[in-house]
């Protein structure tokens, strides 16, 4: 495993790498947040390690950036930053967990060890999910409707998946925040249900059966029909 550590404190670099090192972790280092970029963007890691006051591109807009481009590398934000805001901040722009400064680092090796895990967990062998005439190839991430081409951003993208993972189910406000933006806590916004009208927009305004339907008082559910 390959762990890529964007950090512009030295000392505190050296000392997290010879600490995965003694965890069994490769490692490699970026000094600030546009050379975090440039080696993200290489490819090779399992994992990201991001500090967020980078000199330069900070760590969130270099998040941003990679999950636009369609890079899903988990990425753990280790920050001095530690109020509520500044978390949610943080996950909403492409964090997976944060880790607020200073941490003990039994907590880092199992904040990694689980994000590890859940990226090896693969959900299934399937290469394609339909739902009616919606179909998604999880290869190529493209997402198409009775033939027509669908564009979506990639929280979109992961949030669709889920929900036809789960067609013909009620899926709870808490799953999604769980499962697609990994909160697990309440981070009392309207992210999900920002997402879900976006997502219908795209998936069910243009044509005559509705697919993303929302269950009253439970949550939502991808099915054909009304």
């Amino acid at each position: 495993m390959k762990i890529l550590i964007v950090e512009d404190d030295s000392a505190a670099a050296v000392l997290l790498q010879q600490g995965l090192s003694g965890l069994g972790y490769e490692s490699e280092i970026a000094r600030d947040g546009q050379e975090g970029l440039e080696k993200a963007r290489n490819g090779g890691f399992d994992l990201w390690l991001v500090d967020i006051m980078l000199p330069g591109l900070d760590g969130l807009s270099m998040l941003r950036t990679l999950r636009e481009e369609g890079l899903h590398v988990p990425a753990l934000i280790l920050s001095a930053l530690g109020e509520v805001d500044e978390r949610v901040e943080g996950l909403r722009a492409g964090g997976d967990d944060y880790l607020v400064k200073p941490y003990a680092f039994s907590e880092l090796q199992a904040r990694i060890e689980a994000l590890l895990r859940r990226a090896r967990a693969m959900p299934g062998t399937e290469t394609t999910l339909e739902v009616a005439d919606l179909k998604v190839d999880l290869l190529t991430r493209k997402v198409t409707r009775a033939g027509q081409e669908i564009v979506l951003k990639p929280r979109e993208f992961r949030l669709l998946e889920y929900l036809m993972r789960h067609a013909g189910q009620v899926v709870t406000r808490t799953m999604l925040l769980e499962n697609v933006w990994d909160y697990y806590f309440d981070p009392q916004t309207n992210v999900v249900d920002v997402h879900i009208s976006r997502l219908r927009h795209q998936v069910d305004k243009c044509f005559p059966l509705p697919l993303l339907h929302t269950i009253r008082g439970e949550g939502y559910m991808m099915r054909p029909g009304g």
